[in-house]
C-alpha cells in the first residue's frame, strides 16, 4: 500500500562552528579529558557526548558509553524540536551538524545491547535507520 501522506520535511540542526572547531581541537590530543572539556564548554552539542561515548564503549566502559550517548541523544532531541521536528521525518547523515545526533543513537543502540536492554538497542537502531538509513550504514562501517 502506498502512502499518500507527504513525507515531513528534512529537518537540518544547524551549524555549530565554535563547538566544531573545540571538537577538532581536542581531537588532536584525542584524550577523554579534552572531549569532556568540549561537553562541558558546549552541553548541548551532541557531537561531543557522541565522541566521549564512542571512546567509551570502544574502551570497553559500557555503562559510560550508554550515560554519555543518552545525554547526547536528549540534547540532540532537543535541537530537534528548536529547529521544527515533530518527532518523526528525516534527519540526514550528509548534513554535517546533524551527526552528533546520529553518531549518539547509534552509540546508545550499541551501548544498550551491550547492557542487555534488547528492546531499547532495537528501538534506537530502528529510529537510527529511520533518520536516515546512510547513517546506519556509515556508522556501522566505523
Amino acid at each position: 500500500m502506498q502512502n499518500l501522506l507527504p513525507e515531513p520535511p528534512a529537518t537540518l540542526l544547524p551549524e555549530a562552528t565554535e563547538a566544531d572547531a573545540a571538537l577538532a581541537a581536542a581531537g588532536q590530543t584525542a584524550t577523554d579529558e579534552a572531549y569532556a572539556e568540549v561537553a562541558a564548554r558546549f552541553p548541548t552539542y551532541s557531537a561531543a557526548w557522541a565522541a566521549l561515548g564512542a571512546r567509551a564503549l570502544a574502551e570497553g566502559q559500557v555503562v559510560a558509553a550508554y550515560a554519555y550517548s543518552r545525554t547526547g541523544y536528549h540534547r540532540g532531541l532537543d535541537q530537534l524540536r528548536r529547529s521544527g521536528w515533530k518527532g518523526h521525518g528525516p534527519v540526514p547523515w550528509a548534513h554535517h551538524p546533524n551527526r552528533g545526533f546520529l553518531r549518539c543513537l547509534y552509540v546508545l543502540s550499541r551501548a544498550a545491547g551491550e547492557i542487555g536492554e534488547a528492546d531499547e538497542a532495537a528501538r534506537c537502531a530502528q529510529f537510527l535507520r529511520d533518520c536516515d538509513p546512510a547513517a546506519g550504514d556509515a556508522l556501522s562501517s566505523d
